[in-house]
């Protein structure tokens, strides 16, 4: 009897104790107020949109040099006088480039592109309305012959004659072409001015500091717009014509900066250019060749052309 009046009495107390103890389970081990309730379906992270591919350039990849080699017509649309390329409309001029980089295709070793370089701002004897000894090509005037070119699966170059005028000013005049993935940009110090200069009187030229502003914009263009390798093409025939050369910018990856020789006249008077250029040359740099029907004697072949060392043109344009 006793014994079990005692049972009776713990059995409260055991009672309070399980309470007590769950109690301290759940501030041990607190439940998850945020939890679906049981068969809810869990909530899903939103997804996040990948970036687009970096378009390819014309033949692929996202590298222009080594691996391909372009061979260019040379003017400006409608103007026979400039070069070839302005001796018949644009779908003639897209048949012409072919039919001229089939030539180079069983010597170069690699896939030939056929190109454009279009003279996009062109030098003038007259100062114009505002000045600069250039008439500037409306961006627009040129769109048919990039779209063309684009989708003939070639790569155009626009070719800027500045006058007095710089080329970081004309540049941005053209930066809708230059976000395309299959234009370039050439610069053309012949044709850049200084105060009291005319064209066809002094031979222009420009600073290395001068061509790094364009470099640094043009790479930072192309890296925003996530285009592939963008060339930049310096046109040259004397070398005082780019001062300070060894200071230019060539380690951008956006950029593959090339050297163009310039020089027309005989196969002599030409590998001299040639020779000349390849003196005290900036690293990473890649180089171009032009062919002029009129001027040489005689016009170097593709084999000729492909033959020039120490290093060979990556890049030929004829004019």
């Amino acid at each position: 009897m006793a014994a079990t009046r005692r049972i009776r009495l713990l059995l409260p107390l055991f009672g309070v104790l399980l309470v007590l103890a769950g109690c301290a389970t759940s501030a041990a081990a607190p439940l998850d107020a945020g939890a679906p309730p049981s068969g809810a379906p869990l909530p899903t992270t939103p997804p996040t949109s990948a970036p687009p591919p970096v378009p390819e350039l014309p033949s692929g990849g996202h590298t222009l040099f080594p691996g391909r080699t372009m061979v260019a017509l040379y003017g400006h649309p409608g103007a026979p006088a400039l070069g070839v390329l302005g001796e018949q409309g644009v779908d003639a001029s897209v048949q012409r480039a072919r039919d001229l980089a089939a030539r180079y295709a069983p010597l170069a070793g690699e896939p030939v592109v056929p190109a454009f370089e279009i003279i996009a701002t062109v030098a003038s004897s007259a100062p114009g309305a505002d000045g600069d000894y250039s008439n500037e090509s409306a961006p627009e005037d040129l769109a048919p012959w990039v779209d063309a070119a684009a989708a003939a699966g070639m790569y155009v170059v626009l070719d800027l004659q500045p006058g007095r005028s710089d080329f970081l000013t004309q540049a941005r005049r053209y930066t809708d072409l230059l976000r395309r993935p299959n234009v370039g940009l050439a610069l053309d110090p012949e044709w850049r001015l200084r105060a009291g200069q005319k064209h066809r009187v002094q031979v222009g030229s420009v600073d290395a500091a001068e061509v790094n502003a364009v470099a640094i914009w043009l790479a930072d263009l192309t890296r925003e717009a996530r285009l592939p390798q963008k060339l930049l093409m310096l046109h040259q025939f004397q070398v005082q014509m780019i001062r300070n050369r060894e200071q230019l910018v060539t380690d951008r990856d956006e950029l593959s900066v090339m050297l163009h020789a310039d020089g027309f006249g005989t196969r002599a008077e030409k590998l001299e250019t040639w020779d000349r250029l390849h003196q005290a040359v900036p690293a990473g740099v890649t180089w171009g060749w032009k062919n002029f029907h009129d001027e040489d004697r005689p016009m170097f072949d593709p084999a000729d052309t492909l033959a020039v060392g120490p290093v060979r043109p990556v890049f030929v344009s004829y004019q």
